[in-house]
């Protein structure tokens, strides 16, 4: 379970890492809308400017606390708990501008991931 779990960490730290930090002004395929950006998909979602900022420190914070918490375990189950929330959320803004279900599968992978790490925490 510990290899699992350490995957785990890895491909959702260094997934939300690389659309916060690196494709942040990036079009891709599961933006919100027709957003081209992150703002512009908060935008769609009809959520403030400054909800950006917020759920973008948070998300980052999360996603290295779960990248750490391979050296410190007892940051895993807290980073996974906010990332799950948060994905949940994406989810319903995805449902809310009623995009298509493709445009949720990122979110809804990490979801899946995050909930794993819960269950493996919680059974440890």
């Amino acid at each position: 379970m510990e290899i699992l779990q350490t995957i785990c960490q890895l491909i959702v730290g260094l997934g939300i890492l690389n659309v916060w930090l690196l494709r942040f002004k990036k079009k891709t395929p599961y933006r919100g809308g027709e957003a081209s950006d992150i703002k512009e998909e908060f935008s769609v979602y009809g959520l403030p400017d400054s909800s950006v900022w917020v759920v973008g420190a948070i998300k980052i914070s999360a996603a290295l606390a779960l990248l750490i918490g391979i050296a410190l375990p007892l940051l895993v189950l807290p980073a996974a708990i906010v990332l799950a929330i948060l994905m949940l959320g994406a989810i319903i803004m995805h449902v809310k501008v009623k995009d298509p279900a493709m445009k949720s599968l990122p979110a809804a992978g990490v979801l899946v991931l995050t909930l794993l790490l819960i269950y493996i925490q919680l059974s440890a």
